[in-house]
């Protein structure tokens, strides 16, 4: 899974292959999270070393920064709830990678981040769950 289609693309792709639902599905939530505590913690120091290196790695951090400062506004807004939202909604630009760069960002603690995210990685996969099986039983 990758930062972009994380869950969104691996369970259309494993419903693709064949595996069953509920193994693809425990198995696409659990190792979307993996990263998300990692992410949570270390992102700060991350971006500012890539920040301190300039060059392109400088510029990869300060369009990370962007483009989590856009998606913040919904944090803002909502709080925890956006938090969910953000993470759970199965679109580009969204989803637990994202989740974790806002709350790292906003320093939300780790034991407050990690159940929003993942309720929030629960419902993106129901969803898409229903969106491919949807797709499946059309075709």
């Amino acid at each position: 899974m990758a930062p972009v289609v994380e869950l969104r693309g691996a369970l259309p792709a494993g419903l693709a292959m064949g595996i069953p639902a509920l193994p693809l599905y425990l198995l696409c939530v659990v190792c979307n999270l993996i990263p998300v505590p990692f992410i949570i913690v270390f992102i700060r120091r991350i971006l500012g070393w890539m920040a301190r290196r300039g060059g392109k790695l400088g510029k990869i951090a300060a369009f990370v920064e962007r483009h989590a400062h856009k998606k913040l506004e919904i944090y803002r807004k909502y709080e925890m709830l956006g938090l969910f939202i953000l993470v759970a909604i199965p679109l580009p630009g969204t989803g637990a990678w994202t989740g974790a760069l806002i709350a790292g960002l906003r320093d939300l603690r780790l034991r407050y981040a990690l159940p929003v995210i993942g309720a929030g990685v629960a419902a993106a996969g129901i969803i898409m769950l229903a969106l491919s099986h949807g797709v499946a039983v059309i075709f």
